[in-house]
């Protein structure tokens, strides 16, 4: 269990979480744009939000990340995959069914630390994952979840006015063949990896998704939040 003097990095005594279920990347993308406008004024509380998307690929802000695009066009629509540039941080990646996708529309006003955010998501991953058996963490020069060289969580964030969007995506039971359209993340020294492949055996996705609102909360509360407009 985290310190309980550290101060949190995300203050959520009033977190709700939704689900969304099966949504297209770039519908999840302008919903989180508008949570995002209000929240800042005020007008919600912070929300970890759940998606799966329909497979895509999608670019970040990383300089030369269209050059980890392996697939052609026609490769592409011959797997059903799409292609969309977006503004979180990180490389190219790909989302699918089978994959829990964690978009945090949180303040960060009352402590604004982009990193110790970003190493609380990690840890809100990392203690998900040893619930379930797997014992995960960092690896030194990467970001996102890793056993060893395998990585099985990718993370990519956003911040507007100190409001979080974008963040995690969890592989659970995605298809793994459709990382090989791509270099996942600019990753050349290792691979990817899911929940299925490393239990070898099926994965609950409804309970992947009620462990990590658990631990999001406990990695993020311990002390209430202020409700003032952000």
């Amino acid at each position: 269990m985290p310190d309980s003097q550290k101060e949190p990095s995300v203050p959520t005594s009033k977190l709700e979480v939704v689900d969304w279920g099966r949504t297209r990347y770039s519908d999840a993308f302008e919903r989180q744009k508008a949570m995002v406008l209000q929240r800042r004024e005020g007008q919600i509380g912070d929300t970890l939000i759940f998606t799966e998307h329909h497979p895509v690929y999608t670019v970040g802000l990383r300089k030369d990340a269209d050059r980890h695009l392996v697939w052609s066009e026609a490769a592409l629509k011959a797997a059903g995959i799409e292609f969309v540039r977006s503004n979180r941080g990180g490389d190219i990646t790909y989302h699918g069914p089978g994959q829990v996708v964690g978009y945090p529309i949180v303040s960060l006003q009352h402590k604004r630390d982009l990193h110790a955010y970003l190493r609380d998501l990690e840890e809100t991953v990392i203690r998900t994952m040893t619930y379930f058996g797997l014992e995960t963490g960092r690896r030194e020069g990467k970001t996102g979840i890793w056993l060893e060289d395998r990585k099985i969580c990718a993370i990519g964030v956003a911040v507007r006015s100190w409001i979080t969007y974008h963040g995690f995506a969890l592989n659970v039971c995605p298809n793994l063949q459709h990382f090989s359209g791509i270099v996942p993340c600019g990753i050349t020294d290792g691979t990817v990896t899911s929940m299925e492949k490393e239990l070898a055996a099926p994965v609950d996705m409804e309970a992947v998704k009620a462990r990590l609102a658990v631990e999001f909360r406990q990695v993020f509360l311990e002390v209430g939040r202020s409700d003032g407009k952000s």
